[in-house]
């Protein structure tokens, strides 16, 4: 359980860190970021597969594989559903922002709420790897989202700064940003703990919002800068590396 608690901090406040890069370097380059995004979703690609989704059609016996596949679809239409009421990050990051407008100030506001509110399951997905039992493969998937969390808390400062919020309330919104991931690993390990029952369909579902993730939010915002390319290799770079550490952990 220590190590649980200790993971799901380091989840969410990673999230700060990223935010006390962004006070530092308010005006981050598109490329650098795209790099640590692209990076974190080839850790998180194969975190969902070889952390998630793989132990799924293990533990799910003799219908593990209709399991695997509702599991991983139920995550991606949750994530899916989430999105329709609440636009995320490629919708909302490259917006103008224009200094003390209400409008914009809203804008922004909603921006970090679909942080907050896209945090849940991704916290839920560290701590059902926990609940699994495997502890090595429970670090990979928190490692990956952890990565993915430094650029987000990265990009929340500068438009929330240049819409009017002290900085003192902007550190605020981005550490809360972060408290809902560690809720929602909280969650996810004493869910599983509970019953062990839900434990591959709990997997499946965790690796398919991962995948909605990876997807629908971080790809998109990594390409969308003309740096494809680089984007692309440190994709590769981040799944190779956690695909030789889960090889060498065996």
């Amino acid at each position: 359980m220590q190590m649980v608690l200790l993971t799901a901090l380091g989840v969410g406040g990673a999230t700060v860190i990223g935010a006390v890069i962004g006070f530092i370097f308010k005006k981050i380059s598109h490329k650098f970021s795209d790099i640590v995004l692209s990076f974190a979703a080839g850790v998180m690609l194969a975190a969902a597969v070889l952390g998630l989704i793989l132990p799924s059609l293990d533990y799910g016996g003799k219908y593990g594989l209709i399991v695997t596949v509702v599991g991983i679809f139920a995550g991606a239409l949750c994530l899916n559903l989430i999105d329709k009421l609440v636009p995320h990050l490629h919708r909302l990051v490259g917006t103008d922002i224009e200094p003390h407008n209400n409008a914009a100030l809203s804008k922004v506001l909603l921006f970090v709420t679909a942080i907050a509110i896209h945090n849940l399951p991704e916290g839920i997905a560290a701590g059902v790897g926990f609940g699994s039992g495997d502890t090595s493969q429970a670090l990979i998937i928190a490692g990956g989202i952890a990565l993915q969390n430094i650029p987000e808390g990265m990009v929340i400062i500068g438009p929330m700064l240049a819409s009017g919020v002290t900085p003192r309330k902007t550190f605020v919104c981005a550490m809360l940003t972060g408290v809902v991931e560690v809720v929602g690993t909280l969650i996810g390990y004493f869910a599983v703990s509970v019953s062990s029952a839900i434990l591959p369909f709990a997997l499946a579902f965790a690796g398919g919002t991962m995948l909605y993730v990876i997807s629908d939010e971080m790809i998109p915002e990594t390409h969308a800068h003309g740096n494809e390319r680089g984007a692309t290799y440190a994709l590769l770079v981040g799944f190779c590396i956690m695909l030789v550490t889960d090889v060498l952990l065996g």
